[in-house]
């Protein structure tokens, strides 16, 4: 039975929707459906206008204030201990009284999850139906776009938008050089960890070879003797949440004097670069496909001279 076949037999229609995820909040917008959502997390904060919806989740860790290292320390304690990542604001989860709650299972640490949804079940005197978004590559993140325009009856909206994001990664995909370069994606930097999911696709789409991890599992802590025996030509930093210069300035602190990553081939070549992660490759966004065409221009820049990426989006670290 298709969601919309569910609502259907519940006799109800979707009208007031609560946000648990960013990527699904900037496709709601990318639908022109933003009337409809009446609660955002703490990390929705795109498109700009996002901003201005209610929080019905905040995270009781300040990452603004703390470095990765004191980040990863502060989860891994709160993990640890049973302890709630995120609160739920109970009282704008009962303004926003919504028909449907879109949440994810992808990833505990990074929005909010089964806990919060649990909960807001629980005070919410009308049910509402739970949609969980769980892409784990490029295809399935391209898919959720025709999910959510079923559920909120935008079907045409989410054919033009999968069409046009089909198509920039069959643009992409073109480019296949006869010799890949050995490219390393590391997720944070104190510890080190892989980038999983959908990244080592967005790799090998963009002409790379992916080294260490794997497409479609998660993320998992890496050492650097794992790194150092992985010989990347390239290294591309996205630490999960942290833009371009966060990360720079993050590198600078823990890695620059660092004597082992300084024998790198890549680091000794000048093959680092900084991404926009939180913007462009920690959620499973639509936005995902800029951040393929981010990794295009970096794995071969000779090939997409003339493919456009917002500014900012990436930068080599020298």
């Amino acid at each position: 039975m298709t969601f919309k076949e569910q609502i259907q037999e519940l006799n109800m229609s979707v009208k007031r929707i609560v946000s648990f995820l960013p990527s699904a909040t900037e496709l709601l917008y990318e639908f022109g459906a933003e009337d409809m959502l009446y609660g955002v997390t703490h990390e929705c904060k795109y498109p700009e206008n996002a901003k201005t919806k209610p929080r019905v989740i905040s995270s009781v860790i300040n990452s603004d204030e703390l470095s990765s290292k004191e980040i990863d320390a502060k989860t891994c304690q709160l993990l640890s201990e049973g302890k709630e990542i995120f609160t739920l604001h109970e009282k704008n989860i009962l303004e926003a009284n919504p028909d449907l709650i879109i949440s994810q299972e992808t990833c505990e640490a990074c929005a909010a999850h089964t806990n919060q949804v649990n909960k807001a079940i629980q005070i919410l005197q009308k049910k509402p139906i739970i949609h969980s978004m769980d892409p784990h590559n490029l295809q399935e993140i391209v898919e959720s776009v025709n999910k959510i325009g079923e559920i909120i009856e935008k079907e045409n909206e989410a054919k033009k938008i999968t069409e046009s994001l089909q198509q920039r990664i069959k643009y992409v995909k073109r480019f296949m050089p006869k010799t890949k370069l050995k490219v390393l994606a590391i997720e944070w930097i104190e510890p080190f960890f892989t980038a999983g999911h959908w990244i080592p696709e967005m790799i090998k789409d963009a002409g790379g070879e992916n080294m260490i991890s794997v497409i479609g599992e998660h993320s998992r802590k890496l050492s650097i003797a794992e790194i150092i025996e992985s010989e990347p030509d390239i290294i591309i930093m996205m630490p999960c949440g942290f833009d371009t210069f966060r990360t720079i300035s993050e590198y600078n602190k823990t890695l620059k004097d660092n004597k082992s990553w300084n024998m790198l081939k890549a680091v000794k070549n000048e093959k680092i670069f900084a991404v926009d992660a939180n913007s462009y490759f920690s959620k499973p966004s639509i936005r995902t496909i800029t951040g393929l065409e981010i990794l295009a221009k970096i794995i071969q820049p000779e090939n997409f001279l003339n493919l456009n990426v917002p500014e900012n989006s990436f930068l080599q670290i020298k």
